[in-house]
């Protein structure tokens, strides 16, 4: 599997375009700047079987739109997020005048319980991992040992909970159970940043001591 991470919009999140080898591609957390993500997408000569959100706040769905409308793909996100997608008070952008409110059309398909999805060919187990926000899902590729965790767990940090639905207790209560149980050398790929390990971060992270 190839992953590519492309830093978009103003506080840089990180949407990842996951290519295998015969070029079929998911698209994960389309943030900002469509052209960027579309850009890259065809470079790869690749064709998208599904857009995957991690979590419905603005920075991570910008775009959305703009590539469903493109490539004509479901969307995935989690049940407790539903309402998300079209309500700027939850989504977060209604907090920033200088930034356009983000209303997007319901997700096609909602998760409801941990467990895998088979999309075309690619198969990734769901982890629902609240605290940063309260539908906020982690995909791990098994087979290729990666995560991609949004706003979960950083590089040395963790998700902040001071916006709506967080909550500091969940969320390390979900880094524990649901990314520092995988195996160590899983790579992590964050919402923002660098990617990790869940061994580097026991080793390394101030906000999980004693894990």
């Amino acid at each position: 599997m190839k992953i590519q991470t492309l830093p978009l919009g103003p506080v840089q999140a990180n949407c990842y375009i996951l290519t295998d080898d015969a070029g079929n591609c998911l698209i994960i957390d389309p943030g900002e700047e469509a052209e960027k993500i579309v850009q890259a997408v065809e470079q790869a000569h690749a064709v998208p079987a599904a857009i995957l959100l991690t979590h419905a706040h603005f920075d991570h769905i910008g775009a959305l739109e703009t590539i469903r409308e493109r490539y004509k793909v479901p969307v995935y996100l989690h049940e407790q997020e539903r309402t998300w997608l079209r309500n700027p008070e939850l989504n977060g952008s209604a907090k920033y005048p200088e930034l356009s409110a983000v209303v997007c059309r319901p997700a096609d398909h909602h998760i409801q319980k941990d467990g895998t999805l088979e999309i075309g060919p690619f198969t990734v187990e769901t982890r629902h991992t609240p605290g940063h926000s309260p539908g906020s899902v982690c995909y791990v590729f098994h087979d290729d040992r990666f995560a991609i965790v949004g706003d979960t767990l950083f590089k040395q940090s963790i998700g902040r909970t001071d916006l709506p639905g967080g909550n500091t207790h969940e969320l390390l209560t979900a880094i524990e159970r649901q990314l520092l149980s995988l195996d160590e050398d899983y790579k992590v790929y964050p919402g923002h940043g660098s990617k990790t390990t869940p061994r580097q971060e026991m080793d390394s992270n101030p906000f999980l001591n004693g894990f």
